[in-house]
This record gives C-alpha cells, structure tokens and sequence, in this order.
C-alpha cells in the first residue's frame, strides 16, 4: 500500500490546490442557503473525483494484471507531464497585466443562489470537466493502479487520494461547522487572498507536478 499512495500523493495535492473550488465553497456558505449546497458541492466534488479514480484505478488494474511493473504508467506519465508543461506556459502567458483585473466567470457571481444539485453538479464538473484536475486524477489513479499494492491496498490508497483531493472543499466546511458566524472573516480572508494570488499558485502547481512526472516517466522509461 505504501507504494500506491506515495506515487499518487503528489497528484492528491495538486487536485487539493484548486482556488475556484475553495471560492466556490466559501461564497456559497455566505449565501442563506449555505450550509446545504456548501455539502452539495462538497459531495459532488467527491463523488465526481471518486468515480474517475475508480474507472482509472479499474481499467489500470486490468492492463498490470500480467504481474510486474508495466511501461504503460510511465508513458502517460510523459504525456501528462508535457501537458502540464504546455498548460503552464499558456497560464503564464494569460497571467493578469499590472493593472487590469480579471471579472470573476459567471457561475462565481451567480453560486450563492444555486439550489443544492446545481451547486453538485457544478463540483462534477469542476473536477471532471477541468483539464487540470481531471488530467491530475488520472495520472494519481493510474499510479495506483500500476503499483505492486493489492486489492485492498489499491482501495484504500485510492479512497485516500479522494479524501486529499476533496480538502479543498472540506476545509472550509470545516471550519464554518466550527466556528459558525465566527467563520466569516477567516473565510473571507482566504477568498480575498486566492482571488488574488489564484493564477500564481495554478501555475506553480502544474510547473511542479509537470517536472514530477516527467522526472519520474524518464526514470522509469530509461
């Protein structure tokens, strides 16, 4: 089980570092609704995320079924890596001017009146419809997938990039439940400071996990 997780931990982490996730949150638990389609969208961040770890954890498994550690993890690990390369250059490229400021997209402006399954079905398509998560679960998932763990280590190791992936969402769910209207000002910081440094730390993250897994597709492949 070891090796399951640690080759996916770093994929894990990316998918936690999702500013508009985190926003989201925050701006729906300051609607009057929001305790109720805060969970929502936590859920149907998890449960989006869930299903395509175990579609890519399932299908993955089948393909390393004939024992050892095959080429194919390290292959798409290369693709993804020069992904993540091409799609921080282009965030870069995009990165706000001095200046200017950027209007936050639409779904942003209109989340605190969502009803509770569209704030679920937003969360899905957050994490299953954006190139970088989606391309993140399943290079974590294949990795699961192709390590010697077993069946049992593989659930568990996939159950546990999920609950990673979702801290985004749960994070400030967390500390709503907690503090309750005490909450307010510590989220509102937190918005104010992604909104801000949002393009920044996107950037960072795939730079990183690009290098990762081009690093570790060289390694293997050689």
């Amino acid at each position: 089980m070891g090796e399951a997780v640690g080759s996916m931990l770093a994929s894990a982490v990316g998918i936690a570092i999702s500013p508009p996730a985190l926003v989201a949150v925050v701006l729906m638990l300051a609607a009057p609704r929001g305790r109720t389609i805060g969970l929502a969208f936590a859920a149907g961040w998890a449960a989006g995320l869930a299903a395509v770890v175990a579609v890519v954890v399932a299908a993955g498994s089948a393909l390393a079924s004939g024992g050892g550690r095959p080429a194919w993890p390290y292959w798409l690990e290369l693709a993804l890596g020069v992904l993540f390369v091409l799609m921080t250059w282009k965030q870069w490229r995009d990165r706000p001017r001095a200046g200017h400021v950027t209007a936050p997209p639409r779904w942003m402006r209109e989340v605190g009146r969502f009803s509770a399954g569209r704030s679920a079905g937003l969360a899905v398509a957050l994490v299953t419809a954006g190139p970088k998560n989606l391309a993140l679960a399943v290079g974590g998932a294949a990795s699961i997938a192709a390590s010697t763990a077993g069946v049992g280590g593989r659930v568990a190791a996939a159950a546990l990039m999920v609950l990673i992936g979702s801290l985004c969402t749960l994070l400030p769910l967390v500390v709503h439940l907690l503090r309750g209207d005490r909450s307010a000002r510590t989220l509102g910081e937190w918005k104010a400071w992604l909104a801000t440094h949002s393009t920044a730390i996107t950037t960072t993250v795939l730079a990183v996990v690009g290098a990762g897994y081009v690093g570790d597709a060289i390694t293997g492949l050689a």
